[in-house]
């Protein structure tokens, strides 16, 4: 209850506050997160070094506190979602490479709109929705009932249509069959099932969703990602779909897809840092 609370508390303070003032309250108690928990900020730390092994100790702390500061404001922007028009679009977002998405959806088989935790992936939902999509996100319950259950009126709040990753399967085929855009996150995986690649040169487990579901239905992916901008505006970002020649061996076309998911993403990440909101350790 406590957390919820919490969570409530920090929207009616986005909602009530301007928003680069809401933006200020949020750095301000980032920077006290970061102070205060030793271990989240060793494992942001931990992660940031293994992507930048040259850097030196300044460099990654400065990353890391960046870290912290933007998902904050990553939050202040997921509680002002009711506030969201097409002013704020029109103000606040640049849209590059759209014309990909829409080659994507052509063939009538959908799209699979590939990100990370990068950026502001739930502001991405949004944006897309907002623009007229039909846009489905695949995302993982929160084991509070009633956070839970917030997480998903704010996304419903813009029309972005949630599948929970425990009855993914079918809707995700069924959206994909309806033509409609359907986002998964391609760095994490929660399944316990993905695949072991490298990344960033290093073992990891990386979810074979994106492959698996583009390989079965033939939906292009599509890399999206939100990006935050000095000035605090954002870059919605669509690259071309992702290019591949099927071989008919389902594992050995699965794991070539996946690296190529991971080699979008990495590319993403190593141009901004200090938007990856991973506060786990990554690596096996």
């Amino acid at each position: 209850m406590r957390e919820f609370l919490i969570y409530r508390l920090g929207q009616s303070l986005a909602l009530a506050l301007p928003l680069k003032a809401g933006y200020a309250v949020a750095t301000f108690f980032a920077r006290l997160q970061y102070a205060l928990s030793r271990n989240d900020r060793l494992i942001v730390y931990g992660n940031l070094r293994a992507i930048f092994p040259d850097k030196d100790e300044e460099e990654i702390a400065r990353l890391a506190k960046e870290v912290f500061v933007n998902f904050a404001k990553y939050l202040v922007d997921f509680f002002r979602f009711e506030k969201i028009d097409k002013r704020f679009l029109s103000e606040k977002i640049k849209v590059t490479g759209m014309e990909n998405l829409d080659e994507a959806l052509k063939n009538g088989k959908g799209a699979i709109a590939l990100t990370a935790h990068i950026g502001n992936y739930e502001l991405g939902g949004a944006v897309i929705s907002l623009l007229g999509y039909k846009f489905n996100a695949v995302a993982l319950d929160h084991k509070n009932k009633l956070i839970n259950n917030f997480f998903i009126g704010q996304r419903a709040r813009t029309g972005v249509k949630v599948i929970p990753l425990g009855s993914a399967l079918r809707r995700c085929f069924s959206a994909l069959d309806k033509g409609e855009v359907l986002a998964l996150l391609g760095e994490r995986d929660f399944s316990n099932h993905g695949i072991v690649t490298d990344f960033f040169g290093k073992k990891t487990l990386i979810p074979k969703g994106p492959a698996a579901f583009s390989i079965k239905t033939r939906a292009p992916i599509v890399p999206g990602f939100l990006l935050r901008m000095p000035d605090d505006t954002f870059e919605l970002i669509f690259d071309k779909s992702l290019s591949y020649r099927a071989t008919g061996n389902r594992e050995a076309d699965e794991r070539e897809v996946t690296d190529l998911c991971v080699k979008a993403i990495e590319g993403y990440i190593r141009k901004y840092p200090s938007q990856w909101y991973m506060f786990r350790r990554f690596w096996l």
